[in-house]
């Protein structure tokens, strides 16, 4: 079962939910009349530059100590901090320095240039960084005291220092961004519990991670939680990533970079369908939140992707299953977000490709989602589970067999319109997954009325090829009271005249007190 330390996270992050809440407060005064996904670029630069400071100055003091391995070792050797995977900080650009200039005019253009130094000493992030705070529009006396503010992160001890504390706040801060900018902000960020139950179902413990359209890399992050939850080490996994918008994939490189990961997202931005920049890659594991529905993509009529069918030009759902297949290592998995007509859309050519999917046993898990789970949009959403391989030996055989979750049920509402799944939920989905799969200490699995189905190749053909959960999981079973039906009815229908009785004296005595007020007959 996936998470097995979610407990102790969850009470984590509810320590520390009042920091990051109260600094992304603070951050959002700041802002003034600055667009979101202005403004956004702007902080998370600036917590990027943070973090990066910190790590340099905590390995400086051990160098400067001269303890142990690091006995005759040379501070100020770029050679050294490079060894121990840690980016060299040249002088203009230690935090210490901007800090000091905090309150100059010319603090826009002393950011700007402790991002080129930055570049320019680590290839790793050239091109990556922000390197416009010097701009007229950025008001200066706002961009100090935000350097001022961030400055408090990581204060303290070592171990408040960590990354893990300042990964958790740009996370926050991203999930902040999102909601701000609405529509908008599900090009870069796809909701935390969605990732979480996903990357939970696949289990990545090791091998290659693919994502196609990562956005800022958060399919990735959580892999990396799951493997050193999991007793496993950074590293484990090989990172493949892509993303056609330039800003949102220099987010994603520093959203790694902040966690010490490293991934492969090609030499720039590009279109996965114009140009597909891990031709030859074959995924252990395929995770990804593609655009739902999207009518505006490149489609080559002779792609070897098409391998069960030709896309339509004007919805590209069914394109990016069969990439994802396309990419697929014979052993692997793939975990992904589409929008619910998928599921069930006849719409040019688009149920031939599912039919053709679905005969070829590719389809190991459907799970229906609450609504209200996205910034981006209220089209409601369903997850898809694919392998190529059912009967990999290491679980029971599934061949000819699909496993249906209806979660739509779950799930609790943060505010009026933003609904979230609890630990609770996503343990309740991925157990379930790994128990009908046959995972070692997952438990039995039993078909659950309203919930879960297992159901087989062909009974999914009687339904027209329809992969929706709702059809196949049945209505939940009511609980029997023990109460017999004549006996109920006869106390129902009894409770009924009372209430009719109770009614008709509450007009009567409206209407009296109406009359004593001159009003009515």
């Amino acid at each position: 079962m996936a998470r097995t330390k979610s407990k102790k996270n969850s009470n984590d992050s509810a320590a520390n939910l009042g920091f990051e809440a109260k600094l992304w407060l603070a951050a959002d005064k700041l802002r003034n009349n600055m667009d979101a996904a202005e403004y956004k670029h702007v902080v998370l630069g600036l917590i990027f530059l943070k973090y990066i400071s910190d790590a340099f100055e905590e390995m400086r003091a051990k160098l400067i100590a001269g303890k142990g391995d690091y006995k005759g070792s040379d501070p100020e050797d770029p050679d050294e901090y490079r060894a121990e995977n840690v980016f060299w900080v040249p002088k203009e650009a230690r935090w210490s320095h901007l800090q000091a200039s905090a309150k100059q005019p010319a603090i826009g253009k002393v950011v700007d240039d402790a991002m080129v130094a930055l570049e320019r000493d680590n290839p790793r992030l050239k091109g990556v960084l922000p390197k416009d705070y010097a701009r007229p529009s950025l008001d200066k006396h706002r961009l100090g005291e935000l350097i001022d503010l961030i400055g408090t992160i990581g204060l303290g001890d070592a171990a408040n220092r960590s990354k893990d504390i300042l990964g958790r706040v740009y996370e926050y801060f991203l999930t902040q961004f999102a909601s701000a900018e609405g529509k908008n902000g599900g090009q870069f960020y796809t909701p935390n519990c969605v990732v979480r139950l996903l990357v939970g179902m696949l289990a990545p413990y090791k091998g290659r991670v693919y994502d196609p359209c990562c956005g800022s890399a958060g399919m990735f992050v959580q892999s990396e939680k799951f493997v050193l939850e999991h007793g496993g080490r950074i590293g484990d996994l090989a990172i493949y990533g892509q993303e056609s918008n330039a800003t949102t994939r220099r987010l994603a490189i520093m959203n790694l970079a902040i966690r010490g990961i490293e991934a492969d997202f090609g030499p720039e931005q590009a279109d996965t369908f114009r140009r597909d920049l891990h031709k030859d890659l074959k995924a252990q594991f395929v995770l990804a939140n593609p655009p739902f529905n999207d009518s505006d993509w490149h489609r080559a009529d002779d792609d070897v992707r098409w391998a069960y069918g030709v896309p339509p030009k004007g919805n590209a759902n069914f394109a990016w299953v069969q990439h994802f297949i396309h990419h697929l290592a014979p052993d692997g998995y793939a975990g992904f977000v589409l929008a619910n007509g998928s599921m069930s859309s006849n719409q040019s050519g688009e149920g031939d490709i599912r039919k053709a999917i679905i005969d070829a046993d590719l389809v190991d898990c459907m799970v229906a989602m609450p609504g209200q789970l996205f910034y981006s949009t209220q089209i409601p959403v369903c997850l898809w589970f694919l392998t190529k391989n059912k009967n990999d030996k290491k679980r029971r055989d599934r061949r000819q067999q699909t496993l249906f979750i209806d979660a739509r049920k779950l799930g609790t509402l943060i505010d009026r319109v933003h609904r979230e799944l609890t630990d609770a939920d996503i343990t309740r989905v991925v157990s379930t997954y790994h128990a009908w799969r046959g995972e070692k200490g997952a438990g039995q699995y039993e078909d659950i009325a309203g919930f879960c189905k297992s159901a087989t190749t062909a009974e999914i053909a009687t339904h027209g090829h329809v992969l929706t959960p709702g059809r196949y999981v049945g209505a939940e079973e009511v609980e029997d009271d023990g109460e017999p039906f004549e006996e109920k009815m006869t106390r129902l229908v009894a409770e009924l005249h009372g209430q009719f009785a109770e009614s008709s004296k509450l007009e009567k005595a409206i209407k009296a007190n109406l009359r004593g007020l001159g009003y009515g007959g």
